[in-house]
């Protein structure tokens, strides 16, 4: 009996050891604040906690790092802000820095602070202070990992010293979304990360082997009636852009408001009014072969922030609103279209997010678009044949994209420090008689309290109203995994009907499939003798329309990456189509015909070398054929390499050059609607991309950056074509020919696609929040059927064309409504 007491006894107490293995920081209440200058000279900054003895977590982990690399972390607070100062000893050769612009890490030591006010392990504020003196901020979480798109405004200050750098810190409570109370706890954890060696220490431990980052964050404490502040900030803007074009000059001005403002406690409202979007940076476009569009990222900053709620899901492609017109009219032969619009123009839009104490997440975003016109210029032809002929031009206008309504509402219940349900419902509203679509889905993502197995599970549905008829669609996706420890696996199933459609919102590249795949992984944590660190992945799809129920193929994928100690990374990677693969998506006439290949199999290589160092390279080398006898022709290979070159801690240059060549590719290029024949064709493709970005950062407010790239792709058909059976295979054509294709549609299917795009700006952050931009723009577009031209010929005929020249300049100003309210106090007051 005393054994099984004593027993229990232990247990207890190896429990209660478990309960208390978090730090806690207790914060001290100060009534000066710190002149935030990097120099650690006030007298607030003593007899102060200190947190320290960090502890490693990359790439060896619960190392500890020697008196002479120690780190030393002090906190206090008052009723605007929270300050933190921080030692970083360090032997000042070891200390790496590099001046970027905000959100850049370069290649620089960094010391970050985190806080989590809702202690919930799910939604971190991060900020991150550079031996440069450049910041970093993100919000976090385990569904959305890091978004640096998240800009708050706050102080910091760094100083290099004998024995290592010393930062200042001030985060005002504006920059935080926390409920008021008397005595709360909070999350917290610091971050310290020695560039020189990729070392990375944390306050707290972290058990890197399972579980999200945000479990393993110390406490706050003592932070006793801070009140938040009225959150309202207001971002004036002025900008004016001249532009030139075929010999015509343009100058516009504009002037707007965003303003950020703090509905609840957690809960705020940002708007754009008159937005403006003229310094958003150009699109990487290519030559579209596929029967696919191509995606682009988001550059429009209002798009980038906090928008962490509204990518629940994956039903929001922020490039929708203000994009490309829904709808073309059709012409004519004897019609085209003059002056067609590439984007529609955003009136304005909100967004409302935050997250309550109990861990509810609440989303509303809302965007309005202009009605916006094409013009259709009609030729007729008056006394044919006559010696009165003439020519009459008639122009009309037609509506390609009414007032439309973006909308998106979503409702995220987190639970357990490490799971989430959520119902999003995404929706647009076209006036007059144009369609409307609505979107819904609920999403479950459950992790076992131990952190180590996990299921997702997804139901969502379409509507769309195209006047005439209303169709409904469905998609669900279930999945199962282990997601801790050395060894790792999924199993996943996806499947969405013919109907579902998510585009007018978001992006979705096909439907009708029903798809079952299976994922391997394995790693270490703990360096070998000759590797820093290693993952291998294996993975297994196996691929079916949903209807009919017919297979359509599937496939082996691996991959291989390792970083090594001196800090050169590499890798291996590969794909094997395994036998026949149907292709319902070539033909593009729904899911009536499709294209049979066989056995097609890649592989790529690639090494990343150290940053550190002066020189540097990315390079990359892959090859691809089929293993069938009716494609022994086919071969793909392509190159890249990106050398970069940083000469000091100011100026960084990188290269790059990229090079793809598919011999005998086969692919869609006609439907003629006679006789109702697919008709595909062989052709030779060449694509070439040169690239040149660089930066002078004069410090971290003052920086010349420079942005250039030139896309050829060449691509030339075979004369001969084929004609699309039934049983997906090819047959020679005895009816056309590429010439007649051209001669029966005047269409010639050869390219000559030629970009070039320059951006040279200059940024000033002269004030926290405040910027001034100045961009000089330079774009030529070049189109042709000579397909066969050298690159200098290509390049040659793309200098003739007319360039567009744009200089802009653009100044947003960052106004806090209570330092305002604090100025007019005070003049009052004299």
């Amino acid at each position: 009996m005393r054994q099984v007491s004593f027993l229990i006894l232990c247990l207890c107490m190896c429990m209660h050891f478990n309960a208390q293995t978090k730090k806690t920081y207790h914060i001290t209440r100060t009534n000066k604040a710190p002149n935030i200058d990097g120099v650690l000279n006030e007298s607030i900054w003593n007899n102060l906690q200190i947190a320290t003895d960090f502890i490693q977590f990359k790439p060896e982990v619960g190392k500890t790092p020697g008196k002479e690399k120690r780190t030393e972390v002090k906190m206090c607070y008052d009723d605007k802000a929270i300050y933190i100062s921080a030692y970083l000893h360090d032997t000042p050769a070891d200390i790496m820095r590099q001046f970027t612009q905000r959100d850049n890490f370069g290649q620089s030591d960094f010391f970050g602070i985190i806080f989590n006010p809702n202690n919930d392990a799910q939604n971190n504020t991060e900020f991150f202070v550079f031996s440069s003196g450049t910041q970093a901020d993100a919000v976090e979480s385990p569904s959305n990992g890091e978004d640096f798109g998240w800009n708050a405004v706050w102080e910091s200050a760094v100083k290099m010293v004998d024995d290592g750098w010393t930062l200042e810190v001030k985060i005002p409570y504006r920059a935080l979304r926390f409920t008021q109370q008397e005595n709360p706890t909070w999350g917290i954890q610091f971050h310290r990360h020695y560039r020189k060696t990729r070392a990375q220490f944390t306050w707290n431990a972290i058990d890197v082997t399972k579980g999200n980052f945000g479990l393993y964050n110390a406490e706050l404490k003592d932070l006793k009636n801070i009140v938040p502040p009225t959150r309202l900030n207001f971002y004036p803007y002025a900008s004016s852009l001249v532009s030139s074009f075929e010999g015509e000059t343009k100058s516009d001005f504009a002037a707007g408001l965003d303003v950020k403002y703090g509905i609840t406690e957690n809960i705020t409202l940002d708007a754009t009014l008159i937005p403006d979007f003229s310094q958003a940076g150009f699109d990487n476009v290519i030559l579209n072969l596929g029967p696919f569009e191509q995606q682009f990222t988001e550059q429009r900053q209002f798009f980038t922030e906090g928008v962490d709620l509204f990518n629940k899901g994956n039903l929001f492609y922020s490039r929708r609103v203000g994009g490309y017109p829904s709808t073309t009219p059709e012409i004519d032969d004897d019609e085209e279209l003059i002056n067609h619009p590439e984007k529609v123009q955003l009136l304005n839009a909100v967004k409302i997010s935050g997250r309550t104490k109990k861990g509810l997440g609440i989303g509303f975003f809302n965007a309005i678009t202009e009605k916006t016109l094409t013009t259709i210029e009609k030729t007729e032809i008056v006394n044919e044949n006559t010696p009165n002929q003439t020519t009459l031009k008639t122009k009309r206008n037609e509506i390609v994209e009414p007032l439309a309504n973006y909308n998106i509402m979503v409702l995220d219940q987190q639970f357990n420090k490490n799971s989430s349900v959520t119902l999003i419902n995404t929706n647009v509203t076209r006036n007059g008689n144009f369609k409307d679509a609505n979107v819904t889905g609920l999403l479950l993502d459950l992790i076992n309290k131990k952190n180590t197995y996990g299921v997702i599970g997804e139901v969502k549905m379409s509507t769309f109203n195209d006047v005439e008829n209303i169709d409904n669609g469905y998609s669900t996706r279930f999945g199962f995994g282990k997601n801790s420890g050395k060894f790792r696996f999924t199993a996943l199933y996806d499947y969405a009907d013919e109907n579902f459609d998510i585009n007018d919102l978001g992006i979705q590249f096909r439907n009708n499939f029903s798809n079952y795949s299976a994922e391997m992984s394995y790693r270490i944590f703990e360096p070998t003798k000759n590797l820093n660190n290693y993952q291998i992945n294996l993975w297994f799809n196996y691929n079916q329309l949903a209807n009919p129920n017919t297979y359509t193929g599937s496939n082996i994928n691996f991959n291989f990456r390792a970083t090594n100690k001196k800090l050169h990374s590499f890798g291996l990677s590969g794909n094997w189509n395994i036998g026949k693969r149907h292709d319902y998506f070539e033909p593009r006439n729904g899911f009536n015909s499709f294209f049979t290949t066989r056995n097609y199999m890649e592989s790529n290589a690639w090494v990343s070398s150290n940053y550190n160092n002066f020189f540097a390279l990315d390079a990359n080398f892959g090859y691809a054929l089929f293993f069938d006898k009716e494609r022994h022709n086919f071969n793909n290979w392509w190159f890249g390499f990106k050398p970069r070159f940083k000469f000091n801690d100011k100026l960084l240059v990188a290269l790059g050059y990229e090079f793809d060549d598919y011999n005998a590719d086969r692919g869609y290029i006609n439907n003629q609607d006679v006789d109702n024949t697919i008709i595909f064709g062989q052709r030779e493709r060449l694509e070439t991309t040169l690239s040149i970005s660089g930066s002078y950062n004069f410090n971290p407010f003052n920086a010349l950056t420079l942005s250039f790239r030139n896309y050829l792709s060449r691509v030339t058909y075979d004369n001969q074509v084929y004609n699309l059976q039934e049983n997906g295979s090819l047959l020679v054509s005895n009816t056309h020919t590429k010439t007649t294709i051209g001669e029966d549609t005047d269409f010639n299917p050869d390219a000559n696609f030629n970009t070039w795009n320059l951006d040279f700006s200059y940024t000033w952050q002269f004030a926290p929040g405040s910027q001034l931009t100045a961009l000089y723009r330079n774009q030529i577009f070049n189109y042709s059927e000579n397909s066969k031209d050298s690159y200098f010929d290509s390049l040659n005929a793309l200098f003739k064309q007319e360039k567009r020249n744009t200089f802009s300049l653009r100044l947003v100003y960052f106004i806090d409504y209570n330092d305002a309210k604090n100025i007019f106090k005070n003049k009052n007051r004299a």
